[in-house]
């Protein structure tokens, strides 16, 4: 029998590691497989699906007793990162157990009938950012709706929404406007995990057959109030722009005006996502005037850079850092609009739908939004104010929908 000062030990050793949250890999295995136990398995993932101690789920349930796993489904970036975003890949073989990948990211975006007919059920295991436009909670719900015509188990191994479960922002898609980027009818940023989310597609019939068989294997120890750096648990970048949990604050902070191409938004430099510069402003200025609005939880720097590749490649540009200094508390897809409110008036040259490096630039910032009513209105001059009530208006609503989907407190 174990004695007191080893169990006190063990607990001591457990919170100098840090981790408070497991992800629903390791309640599996905690579990002994037993959902899966005596099935062909597939499992979607990418080098994020890991457990605490970064071993990878595709490992573990190659080796787990009694459990067949048949396939691998990559999504964008690949099912161990080697793959550029947007490149597109079809079936291969995965280098270290020689499992065959089938891609959800090329020719096809769901599994055909050849591949759910030679598997039981599907497992999903990938970190979200609890973004919209981040496309794997779009392959989800694609190859749920396929899981359920095909009559398959659809399984979701949860993970923790990075930037807790309580921000909601922005619009619901609309009609006209879904797409890879705003799949399914649900605000830019949502506020739940991707077991919820999966519980929210079901409940409020999003997929093109709701007759699912859902299970989700929930975290421990996780709560809405959490972020990322609250769980103790080690980042694993989901693609190579978000290198850091607090990135996925960031993404959502400029990634809308990024879409046009005509700013760097860091990506191309050290800061992706966390600053807005171009050749055509006075840094310092910017920084004073953006400051003296006393945005909640952000604070902007002056900053020079000279970005090694993506827009403003090579070019001398200034403009702000965005420091989130209360990231729980700021609206975070506010702030490039506020910015290019700011940068506008500075500079009427800055008018960044001009600006824009192609039309299909212009389409895809709607396809972003979910909507073109708010590049019709804010084209026109650039005033936060006369979109900010669209932007918002589907949010407190969304709260309550979603509510009904929550699996933690």
């Amino acid at each position: 029998m174990r004695s007191i000062l080893t169990i006190i030990l063990s607990i001591v050793v457990a919170a100098a590691m840090g981790q408070r949250v497991k992800t629903g890999i390791e309640v599996l295995r905690d579990n002994h497989f037993d959902i899966l136990k005596g099935k062909r398995v597939g499992l979607i993932t990418n080098p994020t699906g890991v457990d605490s101690r970064l071993v990878s789920t595709i490992d573990i349930l190659k080796s787990a007793k009694d459990v067949r796993l048949v396939c691998l489904f990559a999504p964008e970036h690949g099912v161990r990162g080697d793959v550029h975003a947007g490149d597109k890949v079809e079936s291969y073989k995965d280098i270290k157990t020689d499992i065959t990948v089938h891609s959800l990211y090329g020719k096809n975006r769901i599994p055909t009938k050849e591949m759910f007919d030679a598997i039981d059920v599907i497992v999903y295991d990938i970190q979200d950012i609890g973004c919209r436009s981040y496309t794997f909670i779009s392959t989800m719900g694609e190859v749920m709706s396929a899981a359920a015509k095909y009559g398959k188990e659809f399984v979701v191994l949860d993970r923790p929404n990075p930037i807790g479960g309580l921000k909601v922002e922005g619009c619901l898609v609309e009609e006209g406007f879904h797409s890879f980027v705003s799949k399914f009818k649900i605000p830019y940023l949502y506020g739940l995990t991707a077991g919820e989310v999966a519980k929210l597609f079901v409940g409020e019939k999003m997929l093109n057959n709701n007759n699912l068989k859902l299970t989700i294997v929930p975290m421990q120890g996780w709560t809405r109030d959490m972020d990322y750096t609250d769980t103790g648990l080690e980042w694993v970048l989901p693609s190579p722009h978000i290198p850091h949990p607090f990135s996925a604050y960031y993404y959502p902070a400029t990634g809308i005006l990024g879409e046009l191409g005509a700013v760097s938004i860091g990506v191309g430099y050290t800061l992706p996502f966390q600053i807005i510069a171009t050749e055509d402003i006075d840094a310092t200025a910017l920084a004073e005037k953006l400051n003296a609005l006393k945005m909640e939880g952000v604070a902007f720097r002056p900053i020079f850079v000279k970005p090694f590749y993506a827009a403003g490649q090579s070019k001398n540009l200034q403009g702000v850092q965005i420091h989130l200094t209360n990231p729980k508390r700021a609206r975070l897809s506010d702030i490039q609009f506020v910015v290019m409110d700011v940068m506008h008036k500075m500079n009427p040259k800055l008018d960044f739908f001009k600006m824009a490096t192609s039309p299909a630039r212009i389409d895809m910032w709607n396809k972003v939004l979910g909507t073109d009513k708010i590049y019709k209105e804010f084209s026109k001059n650039l005033d936060w104010n006369a979109v900010k009530g669209y932007w918002t208006k589907d949010e407190e609503a969304f709260k309550r929908l979603s509510s009904k989907y929550y699996i933690y407190q």
